[in-house]
């Protein structure tokens, strides 16, 4: 035979148990140093600067920090 639960307590206990692993996950996700965080974005800005210096067409007016903006039809213009 089944055993007799508690709806309230079983709910209570899956809401628990859904908050600390949301808790984990910010923990993981957010729990860096500032150090890492300012050599981490260093180094996406360095990245970004070498790949807009690789560019063979720019668009007029824009810059190589924009070529995350632009379309392959606008880079390579067939016609």
């Amino acid at each position: 035979m089944a055993d007799v639960i508690n709806l309230r307590q079983a709910r209570k206990q899956k809401a628990r148990a859904a908050k600390e692993a949301t808790a984990t996950e910010n923990r993981i996700k957010f729990g860096r140093t500032k150090a890492e965080r300012q050599k981490d974005a260093a180094e996406k800005d360095l990245a970004e600067k070498r790949l807009s210096t690789h560019l063979l067409e720019r668009l007029e007016g824009q810059k190589p920090a924009d070529a995350g903006s632009w379309t392959r039809d606008e880079l390579y213009d067939d016609s």
